[in-house]
């Protein structure tokens, strides 16, 4: 097991990523409130890890209710909120109940956004069993649902007490799943670590085979940078709307095509490349640089080229993103490879020029 903290004061927490974790009740009974846990996860994940955690929480002496929610991005709704409310309540959870999030990156934003908003605030803990929520999701607290017109529009920034990565639940994860997840690794070395850049393109190949200690790597390098940022800016008023890189377009690529068409980490490779080539039409990068993004990212197996959706569609969603500032849309781009910036110097017409380029290649 390898541990690290993400250092927010008397809110800091745990990060521990491993191999069998999920048997590790010991690990999560001493920081409840008092001995009694939902667990919360979806009926994909559930026939494969909720009895396993459950039986271990059990062992440790602490009392489990168990809820499964559907699965899919569409279900990121109040709706399915509102499932999770009505356990709590039927159940009568207190608020020194322990909300445990049990699956992907939408198990999490929900669970956590549950558990901020019951009884105004009942701790939580993340327990992620994809790659892109144990490197990216699951740390940081930020939880949330999605609206129709925007993704993740309605939410809160919630810390939970405990991440729990198992890298054992990746074995049973679909290979495009662990292709997506791999978009948010890329995103690491993109933005702020250029030496870890070089190492995913010297062993890519090793994430997709799912080597144990390539992946532990990866998993670990990137929390590691992720808990450095939310350190340092825990409510996204500077660095850490670095974190969003590709996120401005792909958001606009998964609202417009409906939840769930495309998977998170696909929307945000091809949000990357968008990125790469507004960059370069500022003249901050080369097309060699551009040329270096796509190449990892396809070697990924993730999608380059934008989602065929209209130009004023793009701009439509992208006025909706988190970063507009006074209305105008600020962007995360390239100003060096493994060096990102913030920027609102881009116009309308530019960033339509960039997407149109990717477009141009569907």
């Amino acid at each position: 097991m390898q541990s690290l903290t993400v250092e927010l004061g008397e809110r800091s927490y745990p990060i521990h990523i491993g191999r069998g974790l999920l048997d590790r009740g010991d690990l999560v009974r001493p920081l409840l409130r008092q001995p009694r846990v939902m667990l919360v996860t979806n009926e994909t994940v559930a026939p494969l890890y909720l009895g396993r955690l459950a039986s271990a929480l059990k062992a440790a002496g602490v009392d489990t209710i168990e809820l499964v929610l559907p699965d899919g991005e569409q279900y990121k709704n109040w709706e399915t909120l509102n499932l999770v409310f009505d356990a709590l309540l039927r159940h009568r959870c207190e608020r020194s109940t322990t909300l445990v999030a049990l699956g992907g990156g939408v198990i999490g934003d929900m669970g956590g956004f549950a558990a901020a908003c019951y009884q105004r605030g009942m701790p939580f803990i993340q327990v992620p069993t994809t790659l892109l929520s144990q490197v990216d999701s699951s740390v940081g607290g930020k939880t949330a649902i999605n609206h129709p017109l925007g993704k993740n529009m309605i939410g809160a920034f919630y810390q939970p007490r405990l991440v729990l990565a198992d890298t054992d639940t990746l074995n049973t994860l679909p290979d495009r799943e662990l292709s997506a997840g791999l978009a948010e690794v890329v995103k690491y070395g993109l933005i702020r670590d250029l030496p870890f850049l070089e190492w995913l393109e010297e062993n890519i190949e090793r994430l997709l085979a799912r080597e144990p200690e390539a992946l532990a790597y990866a998993i670990h390098r990137s929390c590691a940078n992720k808990a450095a940022v939310v350190a340092a800016d825990e409510r996204e008023s500077g660095e850490r709307a670095l974190l969003n890189l590709g996120h401005t377009f792909g958001h606009a690529i998964e609202t417009g095509l409906g939840y769930g068409a495309w998977l998170h980490g696909e929307a945000v490779a091809a949000g990357m490349m968008i990125a790469a080539e507004l960059s370069a039409q500022l003249g901050w990068i080369g097309a060699a640089d551009v040329a270096r993004v796509e190449r990892l990212l396809r070697r990924a197996r993730l999608p380059t080229e934008a989602a065929a959706l209209p130009v004023d569609t793009y701009l439509d969603l992208m006025r909706h993103d988190k970063k507009v500032e006074g209305g105008r849309l600020r962007l995360v781009l390239y100003r060096a490879i493994g060096q990102a910036v913030v920027s609102d110097v881009a116009n309308d017409a530019q960033i339509a020029r960039a997407i149109e380029v990717r477009l141009s290649d569907a």
